[in-house]
């Protein structure tokens, strides 16, 4: 199985001088970032669409199997919510497949806890998601954790992201695609919260044996936590 494991995002000033090395210049953090893990989720695309030039140099900057994970801006999934967003969703498709090319791994598609589950709100989603990109779609109210989701996601190949979430959510790790999707929040505290490595060693037994990849993102990057649990996941994969 492939390993896929990294942070939510690289630019973070917390890191200078414990992850990023005293004196680095900030226009080389993704570099060394890219030296560490193999992949990276974007989360600053839900708030603005970035630029081919910053996708182009993204590109540029990062190895050969180094991957990507765009996340989709909250007009579609947030303001919108699959109302009538087709050509906003068409656009960023082809915005990161256009940048990004064979390194682009995944389009994850997060919505608020206010999105609970409908027939109907599933059916836009389904249609609206364009088959031909590994999409994830994570959601943030419990109402979407039932059979009928879990067996129509799995039937349009669409990944359901796990989470480790500090509200009332399941964390289990979900399986509707031969790739598992897993992110960690922070809990009890969002963000922020480190986990104990005997959390990190839980998770790792649990996902199944016959996955084909796993993707794995910690978002808990409001201090050390996400390099630290990143690097702990790494190790349990290296070791067995």
């Amino acid at each position: 199985m492939k390993w896929n494991i990294g942070c939510s995002g690289f630019y973070y000033k917390e890191w200078k001088d414990f992850f990023y090395p005293k004196g680095l210049a900030q226009k080389d953090w993704f570099k060394f970032y890219c030296k560490h893990f193999n992949t990276i989720e974007i989360n600053a695309s839900f708030y603005k669409a970035p630029t081919a030039k910053s996708l182009e140099k993204w590109f540029n900057d990062s190895p050969t199997d180094f991957v990507f994970t765009m996340k989709a801006p909250r007009l579609i999934t947030h303001y919108k919510q699959f109302n009538y967003c087709k050509t906003e969703a068409t656009d960023f498709y082809q915005l990161v497949n256009d940048g990004l090319k064979e390194k682009l791994a995944c389009v994850l598609f997060q919505f608020p806890p206010s999105f609970s589950y409908t027939e109907e709100k599933l059916e836009r989603l389904l249609q609206t998601l364009n088959p031909g990109f590994k999409n994830v779609v994570e959601f943030r109210h419990a109402s979407w954790w039932n059979e009928k989701v879990f067996a129509l996601v799995k039937a349009h190949h669409i990944i359901f992201a796990g989470q480790s979430y500090p509200k009332s959510l399941p964390d289990d790790v979900i399986t509707t695609h031969p790739a598992i999707y897993y992110r960690f929040h922070g809990k009890p505290v969002l963000y922020k919260s480190a986990y104990d490595f005997s959390e990190i060693e839980h998770f790792f037994t649990q996902i199944p044996a016959d996955a084909d990849q796993a993707f794995i993102y910690f978002n808990n990057t409001w201090g050390f936590g996400a390099i630290n649990n990143a690097n702990q996941l790494k190790l349990l994969v290296e070791n067995g």
